[in-house]
């Protein structure tokens, strides 16, 4: 069985980085690059997780997991915040919002693909590990 994470991030260094990885470790990989194809996605495609961006064009991430956690198809999946934003005030807002976890960039690719695995056990799913 293929296990499916979205990753959402305006930067395409960062989107192939994480493709790359997380398909190296057996999981399909979705790409949005703005708030709103990650929404249009997350409803579709109902992956186990989600890796999302907090600076995004058009809704950022902030919205996009606030929106993510009211509709019933989307609120369960488990949702990393990775970001630049470091503050503690960030993390908190994030948090409060319904991410699951919060990881700052610079980050390690392996350390993203076994935060979500971990992310996903806790929620009663298995993914492959890291």
């Amino acid at each position: 069985m293929t296990h499916r994470v979205l990753v959402v991030d305006d930067e395409a260094d960062i989107t192939e980085l994480l493709t790359y990885n997380f398909r190296d470790a057996g999981y399909e990989v979705l790409t949005a690059g703005d708030g709103m194809a990650a929404v249009s996605l997350a409803q579709r495609w109902l992956p186990e997780a989600i890796v999302l961006d907090l600076n995004l064009p058009g809704l950022d991430g902030f919205a996009v997991c606030e929106m993510l956690r009211v509709l019933p198809s989307t609120r369960d999946i488990p949702i990393l915040m990775l970001t630049a934003f470091a503050t503690e005030q960030s993390r908190a807002v994030g948090l409060r919002l319904g991410a699951n976890g919060y990881l700052t960039k610079p980050f390690s690719p392996r350390d993203v693909v076994a935060r979500v695995a971990e992310l996903v056990s806790q929620a009663g799913n298995e993914l492959p590990a890291a």
